[in-house]
């Protein structure tokens, strides 16, 4: 089994919390995230031709999800940059190389949640701190919950979002080709989580 969890993860604290009924305290919980329905992915443009995408397939966090206050859930992430996949080795060597992410120097992303703000029923807005590269800067994701409830194989409680946010490249130092490749890079999350037994 791989350590196959979630940047993102703060997200599923702030839109499970949102399914929850306000009138049954409940102690903060755990979720774990489905590995086979997770996916976080990169976007960039390339020189104006193409958009080029990449995705982490490796990954691990810490949810603590309390229901009835916001304020009192978190999330930790751990992403190794050694996961990072284009789909081609060659290309995945080069961002892994000193000219980008510089995986031998730096090995790890992480993120941290700092605070969930919650817009309706199906929104958040999830706040944290995000280091690449040695660097540390604060993001913000915007989450969508698809659905929560009762999985219909398994019968637990599960939720699915998905999530987005933008960053620059050279907010966190990696500005190798700046402009002709984009400085702004898309993060997009899709997700699956379900409360720990």
């Amino acid at each position: 089994m791989t350590r196959m969890k979630t940047l993102m993860m703060a997200a599923g604290a702030a839109l499970l919390m949102t399914g929850a009924s306000a009138s049954v305290q409940a102690a903060p919980e755990t979720f774990e995230f489905d590995e086979a329905h997770t996916h976080i992915g990169l976007a960039w443009n390339h020189l104006g031709f193409s958009e080029t995408r990449a995705r982490f397939a490796d990954f691990e966090g810490a949810l603590i999800l309390d229901q009835d206050n916001p304020a009192n859930s978190s999330l930790s992430v751990t992403i190794p940059i050694s996961s990072l996949d284009t789909g081609l080795k060659k290309f995945d060597d080069h961002l892994k190389s000193a000219d980008f992410f510089d995986a031998a120097t730096y090995p790890e992303a992480t993120f941290k949640s700092t605070k969930i703000e919650l817009d309706g029923d199906k929104a958040a807005k999830v706040h944290g701190d995000l280091t690449i590269h040695g660097v540390t800067k604060p993001v913000v994701l915007d989450v969508t919950l698809n659905q929560l409830g009762k999985h219909p194989m398994n019968g637990k409680t599960h939720a699915g979002f998905t999530a987005t946010t933008k960053i620059k490249r050279s907010d966190f130092g990696i500005n190798q080709y700046v402009p002709m490749v984009s400085d702004d890079v898309e993060i997009f999350i899709s997700t699956e989580a379900s409360k720990a037994e």
